[in-house]
């Protein structure tokens, strides 16, 4: 069954139009790969019934609602035991983040960061769910973060298994 995604043309236009005049430079172009991304990792996933996807994109943006509180405690029930958390590039924040306790000291450090999340886009297929959100932080008096970024849930017993960073910057 084909699904339609969790957020429609009129709201994809809205988003668009945003981008395009927005500050950063080259936004639109990364909002189109970002969206290329999510597509394709939903599209080769094994195709399954509906209520699965909707359980499962719940899952993620009650992990957002939860990690909006500011508490990093707050996300381990979302995580299974064997999570794995993956974020590619070359900073200080890259790496493979294993189990509960290193996952939930990564968004300790957000934290710290001030990064805030705004999800704007969810589509599941199977126990995938792929999210693109805004990202932002400032640490001190260094420069402000602003970026897009998506990602891909693995939904396991209920639980994030397993979270993909695609980044648009990996520096």
């Amino acid at each position: 069954m084909n699904k339609k995604p969790h957020v429609g043309s009129d709201e994809w236009a809205s988003l668009l139009a945003t981008a395009r005049t927005g500050k950063e430079t080259g936004l639109m172009t990364r909002l189109a790969s970002l969206a290329a991304v999510a597509l394709l990792a939903v599209s080769a996933a094994p195709a399954s019934g509906g209520p699965q996807e909707d359980r499962n994109i719940q899952l993620i943006k009650d992990y957002y609602a939860a990690y909006a509180t500011g508490n990093p405690e707050a996300v381990r029930a979302f995580l299974a035991p064997d999570i794995v958390w993956r974020i590619p590039g070359h900073h200080p924040l890259a790496g493979d983040k294993r189990g509960p306790e290193e996952v939930v000291a990564f968004f300790r450090g957000l934290a710290d960061g001030k990064f805030k999340a705004e999800p704007i886009f969810f589509q599941a297929q199977g126990d995938l769910v792929v999210d693109i959100h805004r990202g932002w932080s400032n640490v001190g008096s260094g420069p402000e973060i602003d970026q897009l970024y998506a990602l891909m849930f693995r939904i396991k017993d209920g639980k994030i298994a397993e979270a993909q960073n695609f980044l648009t910057d990996m520096y």
